[in-house]
């Protein structure tokens, strides 16, 4: 195990689960251990794992199955192949048949001698330069993928293009110009207060940038400053398309690890946990080394900067879920069991990881904290537009001719976004639809794009702002491959927690498959999962739905609302 700063990285959860009389804190950890080296099921392994804890077999099995890089079979060289939107949209979803065919090994399985196993994840977050793979931790992208996997090519990663369109960057600051992290930080520490640090942010008006769009500064009133309250800096970017991040998270640690500080801060909380998603091993380093830098420097501790404040923070690795992002199901999995949505209430501000308020915010939304200490909140506050204030990372796919990450603006036009600043499509091509915000988010047809990239402007086009990675569909892919792409993510990451998005997911997948107009099969279908599913994940698969059919139009008949 990899110590972070004086402490590892589950220590606090041991503090945490030893006070409230619940052990297991550390069962996914034990669980991936315990995972590596074998090509046997679960069932060999789970329950020796659990004992190591001081679990039953029982508790260990549920999430062994669950989670995607514990149920799927490892072998030796271990090549995990992204078949996410962005990656899908590149190739028409070809490269997943050459990259087996080049192995000699089918996604889900491991080869005869052990030798490589060949897993499908959704993502990578290497979506502007697609498709893409990891062998082992090594990144392999573009056209010429399957080569690389098979040792013809030498490996292919570029790094991610970068640029600011706001004139004065509030996160790619440090990315773009090398503005260093913890300016912030000390100062406020030793001088200010937690209620200058929640005031500022209240008057920013900034919102979650994960998907919900809530007020930070609400969620933290609703914590309450109550005693063993702690902060999570949700690093799982689950949306296809989306890799703002991973850019975060790698290029910027520093950033990131004082805006989780100063809400721990302004929250009261003693404790901090960064989850970053497995399928980021670089990001997931670099917050390791940054949180041990942060100690080193006095950043974090017993008594940081000499002052009476304590703060720990810890890195956590995930593993494998896209429901898992989701602050209720993050919760779960960070107590060591199914990544699974509860229902609410009770929220996490009230009760959440191991029973104590809990504060989940994403990576971009914490990264935005100490531009608006230093600079102020009204000074964010007009950016952006009046309702929704601030600027957004903008994720561009491989299909544009430049793709990568832009901040720009809320309310920008998504038109000017698509053609100004990623130059249209590659090779001139024409686009047929836009996702914005990821496989749920929604789309958009290539004439209606003159909608502003906020949540209330997408929204009233039956999309959403989600993420905000756009993935472009060029012609090469058939709108029915793209409905049935939509169903098949649909029913692989649902977490079964609900039974009208667990069987409704693979119900729309056959009708999908089936090729026919699904008609009233299609209207109950969809009334049933917005109205019935537990959480926001099945909830806005029929909207996704509904947009890919007004953007296609005639070619996706009965798929509308």
């Amino acid at each position: 195990m990899v110590p972070v700063g004086p402490v590892g990285p589950f220590d606090a959860f041991r503090a945490l689960a030893t006070r409230r009389g619940r052990p297991g804190g550390t069962l996914i950890e034990s669980l991936a251990e315990a995972r590596t080296g074998t090509g046997d099921g679960p069932e060999v392994w789970a329950p020796a794992a659990a004992a190591r804890v001081g679990l039953p077999a029982a508790a260990a099995l549920g999430p062994a199955g669950y989670y995607a890089d514990l149920a799927a079979p490892h072998s030796r060289r271990h090549v995990r192949v992204c078949t996410a939107t962005a990656c899908f949209a590149a190739q028409a979803g070809r490269h997943l048949a050459d990259v087996e065919d080049a192995l000699g090994v089918v996604a889900g399985t491991a080869s005869p001698d052990g030798s490589v196993s060949v897993q499908a994840v959704r993502c990578l977050g290497y979506c502007y330069a697609g498709p893409a793979a990891l062998d082992r931790d090594v990144p392999c992208t573009g056209p010429t993928l399957a080569g690389q996997l098979a040792g013809h090519k030498p490996p292919r990663a570029p790094d991610i293009p970068v640029a600011d369109d706001t004139g004065d960057p509030v996160l790619l600051g440090g990315v773009l110009a090398g503005e260093p992290g913890w300016r912030v930080w000390p100062g406020t520490v030793t001088a200010g207060s937690p209620e200058e640090v929640h005031g500022e942010v209240a008057v920013s008006a900034l919102r979650g940038r994960g998907g919900a769009g809530f007020r930070v500064a609400a969620k933290w009133e609703a914590a309450g400053r109550a005693p063993g309250t702690v902060v999570v800096a949700n690093g799982d970017e689950g949306d296809p398309g989306s890799y703002a991040d991973r850019l975060l998270m790698e290029a910027d640690p520093a950033r990131v690890l004082e805006g989780l500080a100063l809400a721990c801060f302004a929250c009261g909380a003693r404790r901090g946990v960064v989850l970053v998603r497995s399928e980021y091993p670089a990001a997931l380093r670099r917050m390791r080394e940054a949180v041990g830098q942060a100690y080193a420097d006095g950043h974090l501790g017993a008594s940081v900067h000499g002052t009476a404040t304590a703060l720990d923070i810890q890195v956590v690795e995930g593993a494998g879920s896209y429901v898992a992002g989701e602050e209720t199901a993050l919760i779960a999995g960070l107590e060591g069991g199914r990544g699974c949505a509860r229902p609410r209430p009770p929220y996490p501000t009230e009760r959440g990881l191991w029973d104590a308020p809990t504060v989940v915010s994403n990576v971009e939304t914490l990264a935005a904290i100490p531009w608006i200490l230093r600079r102020g909140g009204e000074a964010y506050a007009r950016r952006g537009t009046p309702a929704e204030t601030g600027t957004k990372l903008v994720c561009l796919s491989e299909r544009f001719a430049r793709p990568g990450c832009y901040e720009v603006e809320l309310g920008t036009s998504v038109r000017r976004i698509v053609t100004d600043l990623g130059g249209g499509l590659k090779h001139g091509a024409e686009p047929a639809a836009l996702q914005v915000g990821g496989p749920l988010g929604g789309f958009l047809a290539a004439d209606a794009l003159d909608v502003p990239l906020s949540e209330a402007g997408l929204s009233a086009r039956g999309a959403a702002l989600g993420h905000a990675g756009l993935v472009a569909f060029d012609r090469q892919v058939e709108p029915q491959q793209v409905l049935r792409h939509v169903w098949e993510f649909a029913a692989a990451e649902s977490c079964g927690a609900c039974s009208p998005c667990r069987v409704g997911s693979r119900r729309g997948l056959d009708l999908a498959s089936a090729g026919a107009a699904p008609g009233h099969q299609w209207e109950r279908l969809a009334r049933v999962l917005a109205e019935a599913s537990l959480c926001a994940f099945g909830r806005r698969i029929p909207p996704a739905v509904h947009s890919l059919a007004r953007a296609y139009g005639d070619r996706l008949a009965g798929w509308g609302p």
